[in-house]
């Protein structure tokens, strides 16, 4: 289905009935992904999922967004949707979006309950050997950049980025290349304690993107927070152990089965 949200064509889908549920995909990822999670919950709930801007069907943003215009436009889709209640699903860069969302004041909606899945916000803290590498990276750009090198070696900056960039930045566009740095330069650690809402947090005990830490330090800082560990599993942990983790959101959720 799609639907126009902020002069942008999105797609989204929705199924079963009941207290609605929105799902929000991660970064490099799109609503069908979590195809096997409606499913489960469409029996007992109303569910959403949309592919955000520069991801799945939905085009890029107009401009390299930052982390607070996707939550103005994940706000206006659920206006748009006429929902006033909703309880939030957010794997990786979904939930980012929702920690700032929900702590956003003077809202017409309302969060009863959120579960984060692997969740991004926190920024790590650089070693010295990723700060000596920003450094040598961003002299190499100027370098690359100037004219006279650009024609004598065309392909020098791109060959760079792809060496020096992760597989999320190599993946991207131009522009999602952009809104990527901006994301994932935006430490939301001050915004947990502001969370209003019982939260479920739930982590692949091997992820690597956004590591198990990052899940106990939400713990500790998230009023009310609870953290369940997938044993085995890495930054998919909703994928790689589907059956656990919607046993564990149906147990927070108190459905009936």
């Amino acid at each position: 289905m799609n639907i126009t949200v902020q002069n942008i064509r999105t797609n989204y889908t929705v199924s079963g009935e009941g207290e609605d549920v929105l799902i929000l995909h991660g970064w490099g990822s799109n609503l069908t992904v979590h195809n096997q999670m409606a499913a489960y919950l469409a029996p007992h709930y109303r569910v959403y999922a949309l592919d955000m801007p520069g991801f799945g069907e939905t085009p890029e943003p107009p401009a390299a967004w930052d982390v607070d215009h996707y939550v103005d436009f994940v706000l206006e889709f659920i206006r748009e949707m006429g929902i006033r209640s909703v309880i939030l699903i957010g794997h990786s860069f979904g939930g980012r979006v929702i920690i700032k969302m929900v702590t956003r004041q003077n809202l017409s909606v309302t969060f009863p309950k959120l579960i984060l899945i692997d969740s991004a916000g926190i920024l790590p803290k650089k070693t010295l050997k990723q700060k000596c590498k920003i450094r040598i990276y961003k002299l190499g750009k100027k370098i690359l950049n100037i004219s006279i090198v650009k024609k004598l070696y065309p392909d020098a900056l791109e060959k760079m980025r792809a060496k020096s960039g992760s597989a999320d930045y190599n993946a991207a566009s131009p522009l999602m290349r952009q809104v990527l740095v901006k994301v994932v330069n935006e430490d939301l650690t001050p915004y947990l304690a502001s969370i209003p809402s019982p939260t479920l947090l739930i982590w692949g005990e091997l992820d690597t993107a956004t590591p198990l830490a990052d899940g106990q330090l939400m713990e500790k800082l998230i009023p009310g927070a609870g953290l369940v560990t997938v044993k085995g599993a890495g930054h998919f942990s909703f994928l790689e152990s589907s059956y656990l983790v919607h046993k564990v959101i149906g147990s927070f959720l108190n459905i009936k089965e």
